[in-house]
């Protein structure tokens, strides 16, 4: 099978690639990203050299370019992956959440349309699997209600609102042309390779160098949380076993407030730094709210839990355990990230054109 994986460089995209190059040696897994501030090859550096692993350095909105990758590696499945995915960016500039996150998916999937179409089995075989976020059905309150596959959509932020534009998209293809489509809608992920804008890596690093930790509001609002290797764990299974034309959310029943987790992270770092217990409590600083800031996220996962069998393997406790101790643990990573030096490196090592299997 000749799996495309779009934005495999990034965060979940990294763990997915390796997930699925180490559990299927038959498999070709070729990697598309296009190599933005977030995608990072040294995520992969541990199956860059593998036999079934390809990396090609594409933008998903040229669509010319995507098509002739599809026919060039004979691609019979895709998980898409690539998008912009911060809340603040996309408040600052919400056209480049627009372009990439609708228009590169819409791109993906005409060209998917177009090759699979072409073919003499057409879509026999073929899945175009899309992941999508929480963030699409808006808020919850505190009323113990949770996301279902069932809720209704209700974006809030420009980066929710082009989430839920391109999977609109996706359900489309398959009801208009027949495209085997599958959407699944995920939690906040944390875990090793995270780039350093988001909460937990961000603050990580920030309590290593002793900067401020800054916190929306009060530092109230709900977040559930789920492991990334969870997160591909589900993948693999939804892409192999998961029913054509449904939506799956993927959640880890693992609510926070803000406030707790962060005081909780504060507890952890400074504990495997060896910093005496409340060392960096003072670091916290309230900050005027972000726009748009919904209140609360809970997913409710059951629905793949009684059909496909999945459910998160680890408790948070744990899990961020072994996220904080990666980071403190690979701080050359987490320095070169911060630095922005790897995207120069890229932008010469590639010189702005498409290439495959860099060595």
């Amino acid at each position: 099978m000749n799996i495309l994986i779009t934005g495999g460089a990034g965060f979940i995209g990294s763990h997915v690639v390796r997930l699925l190059v180490n559990k299927y040696p038959h498999y070709n897994i070729v990697n598309l990203d296009k190599l933005t501030y977030a995608g990072n090859l040294a995520n992969l550096a541990d199956v860059e050299n593998a036999p079934n692993y390809t990396f090609v350095r594409a933008d998903i909105c040229d669509y010319d370019t995507i098509l002739a990758i599809l026919q060039q590696y004979h691609i019979d499945g895709i998980i898409h992956l690539a998008a912009e995915s911060h809340v603040d960016r996309s408040i600052r500039d919400p056209f480049a959440f627009a372009r990439t996150n609708v228009m590169g998916t819409l791109s993906m999937l005409q060209a998917a349309r177009t090759y699979w179409e072409s073919l003499p089995e057409r879509y026999e075989g073929k899945r175009f699997y899309h992941i999508s976020t929480d963030e699409v059905y808006g808020a919850l309150e505190f009323d113990g209600t949770f996301f279902t596959e069932d809720t209704r959509y209700n974006p809030h932020s420009p980066y929710s609102a082009s989430k839920a534009s391109s999977d609109h998209f996706v359900r489309a293809y398959h009801d208009t042309y027949g495209m085997p489509t599958i959407v699944t809608n995920c939690s906040n992920n944390y875990g090793a390779y995270q780039f350093p804008e988001k909460l937990i890596p961000l603050f990580i690093n920030n309590i290593r160098n002793r900067r401020p930790l800054p916190v929306y509001g009060k530092g109230e609002n709900v977040r559930d949380w789920l492991f990334v290797e969870d997160h591909a764990r589900a993948i693999d299974t939804i892409f192999h076993s998961g029913r054509v034309a449904e939506t799956y959310n993927i959640g880890g029943f693992n609510e926070w407030r803000n406030i707790d987790l962060i005081k909780l992270l504060i507890a952890t770092v400074d504990r495997l730094l060896g910093n005496p217990e409340g060392h960096s409590i003072d670091l916290i600083t309230y900050v005027t709210d972000r726009p748009g800031h919904d209140l609360r996220y809970a997913i409710d996962s059951t629905k793949l839990k009684n059909e496909l069998g999945w459910q998160p393997s680890l408790q948070f406790e744990e899990g961020l355990e072994r996220t904080v101790a990666w980071y403190l643990n690979n701080q050359e990573w987490l320095d070169n990230v911060t630095s922005g030096e790897y995207m120069q490196y890229y932008d010469q090592m590639y010189n702005n054109s498409n290439t495959s299997n860099p060595q």
